[in-house]
């Protein structure tokens, strides 16, 4: 999307007639659109449902299917985990942060158990067992896994519970999930509408009324009676958008369906719209988490930056902002042949040598930076500690000859949760956005709703501040998509 192409709102009174009048208008058929047209049809809302493809799924569809959930689900308590809402709650917010907004965090955590059952209900498949070790995503079919709530700092923030429910699949589950929803869509009266591309919003004294879109090579205008929902997603296939907000982003590949331009954030600013956090960014780095959990990862002069058990997004994130990417996974051995093979992503060591010295050269870091490192680290595993980053007892061991290095802007053979491109050893998305009410109301740059609008998904800020954990954009998408469903549904016509 060009910053020359005309998003500024069209005024009602411009608009002869209408091609198409419903009461809920909702904009992006990913998983917070299905989910909006699905709550808002249940409300006895008259929706349709706008989509530029000729189908529906988006980038939900190619992610790896996993949702954050807790608070005590069914597939928690039958792996047998006890967790609160309470626990969840402490562990988003110090995971998301700083600044993650509290009161959607709080709401998420406490309402985890009965949106889990809402998936369930419209045939979003979880088998209860848990995979146990770190990774992007499970090689198998287990419907539950661990996002760093057992590392430190985290687990002394709150009791540990494995809170990733991944929708049961061959392969990625987001897939499955667009399946289900979109099923579930078509079980109801929703009127889906694709090949069609929302252009700009239709205002009438301050309050959005509807949209105008191209349908192929004809211009038709949409009204709400209601509400508009917006969710489009994010915009990391924007390069000028990425460029103005996220500078850090620039040049690396992006997980989505290529289509996360933006263009509904921009539709929403130029109705006065605020947004928040449209820096921050999730950032997966071609690692292979159960190799970097085994050994340890560095920085371009040998020293660790982080504890190699957190959620790996979080490493991502610390490689990016804090090191550009110049990091290496370093391990034995040992360490590399515990990896079982369907786990390693086709991830081979790029420099292998007899001693530490070599592998320093190899690398091109300072001389004695490895082996000081290596020798700290070594001293403590040997007694199961690590007073540096306090990685769990269960992942350490003195790393012995032969040693390997990994560079992870080598790229992988696998992106880390879905997408389009890996951007040889980063693949990015976006998760800054419209600033929202837990309704999905839009707010105006003076905090006030904007009469008519809605948003929900990645085009809103979310839950998050900088921070990311899996399964919190799709969770989140769909909880808020819902609510943004029933909120806009309950406005009186022309309110």
């Amino acid at each position: 999307m060009s910053a020359r192409v005309p998003v500024t709102p069209i005024d009602a009174a411009e608009i002869a007639s209408y091609d198409h009048e419903t009461d809920v208008l909702v904009i992006g058929y990913g998983c917070a659109g299905a989910s909006a047209a699905l709550e808002a049809a249940a409300a006895g809302a008259e929706v349709i449902l706008l989509e530029r493809q000729s189908g529906g799924g988006g980038s939900s569809a190619l992610s790896g299917g996993e949702m954050y959930l807790g608070g005590g689900t069914p597939i928690q308590e039958a792996c047998g985990f006890d967790d609160t809402p309470e626990a969840m709650e402490k562990f988003l917010l110090a995971a998301l942060g700083p600044d993650a907004d509290a009161e959607k965090v709080g709401l998420y955590s406490r309402e985890s158990v009965a949106h889990y059952q809402w998936l369930v209900d419209h045939g979003v498949p979880f088998k209860p067992s848990l995979w146990d070790s770190p990774t992007w995503v499970p090689p198998t079919d287990d419907g539950l896994m661990w996002m760093g709530e057992n590392s430190y700092p985290f687990c002394e923030l709150a009791e540990p519970a494995p809170r990733g429910h991944r929708v049961t699949s061959d392969g990625f589950g987001g897939k499955v999930l667009m399946a289900e929803l979109s099923e579930a869509v078509a079980r109801t009266s929703v009127a889906v509408h694709t090949d069609t591309t929302a252009l700009r919003l239709i205002a009438e004294g301050g309050r959005v009324v509807g949209i105008v879109a191209r349908h192929f090579n004809d211009v038709v205008a949409y009204r709400a009676r209601r509400g508009v929902i917006i969710t489009t997603g994010g915009f990391a296939d924007n390069k000028e958008m990425v460029a103005q907000h996220a500078p850090q982003l620039v040049g690396l590949g992006v997980n989505s369906d290529g289509g996360d331009d933006g263009r509904g954030i921009v539709m929403a600013q130029a109705a006065g719209a605020a947004v928040k956090h449209m820096s921050a960014g999730q950032i997966g780095i071609s690692l292979v988490p159960g190799m970097m959990v085994r050994g340890m990862i560095v920085n371009s002069v040998g020293q660790r930056f982080i504890n190699e058990d957190v959620y790996p997004g979080l490493v991502g994130q610390a490689a990016l902002f804090k090191h550009n990417l110049q990091v290496w996974v370093i391990l034995d051995e040992q360490a590399y042949e515990e990896v079982p093979v369907d786990e390693r992503w086709g991830v081979q060591p790029h420099f292998v040598a007899e001693t530490l010295e070599e592998l320093e050269r190899e690398i091109g870091m300072p001389e004695g930076a490895l082996q000081n490192t290596v020798g700290e680290y070594n001293r403590f595993a040997e007694h199961g500690e690590d007073p540096y980053f306090r990685k769990s007892a269960r992942w350490l061991r003195p790393l012995q000859s032969p040693f390997a290095a990994i560079d992870v802007r080598r790229g992988m053979s696998a992106p880390s949760e879905g997408g389009t491109d890996s951007g040889g050893g980063a693949a990015v998305f976006t998760i800054g956005g419209l600033r929202t009410t837990v309704d999905g109301h839009v707010l105006g740059l003076d905090g006030n709703a904007i009469p008519g609008l809605f948003a929900a998904g990645r085009a809103t800020s979310g839950l998050h501040s900088w921070g990311y954990i899996s399964g919190t954009s799709l969770g989140d998408g769909t909880f808020f998509g819902r609510r943004a469903g029933v909120a806009a549904s309950a406005v009186t016509a022309g309110e």
